[in-house]
């Protein structure tokens, strides 16, 4: 009789550093190393679950710990005008 595997779904945070040439780089805090890009922001959206994926799927076969999501801040961007000198 097959083993039937269980899947459980994380959420993980992933960082979208615009990249001078156009595109974005990507990486997760959670995750040093694992990093990939795209030309778009959801080409690199897509691309960032593909080698996520693959990245928890390394872990697994090498029966190393998985980290659990943990709370981070939210990163925003402020605009404001700053005084002429």
């Amino acid at each position: 009789m097959k083993k039937k595997l269980h899947h459980q779904i994380m959420s993980y945070y992933a960082v979208f550093d615009p990249a001078e040439e156009g595109g974005y780089n990507v990486s997760f805090p959670d995750f040093q190393g694992c990093v990939t890009f795209g030309k778009t922001f959801e080409e690199a959206k897509e691309k960032a679950k593909e080698v996520l994926e693959l990245w928890l799927e390394e872990l697994a076969s090498q029966r190393r710990e998985i980290p659990l999501y943990h709370a981070r801040p939210l990163i925003d961007e402020i605009r404001v005008a700053v005084p002429a000198s």
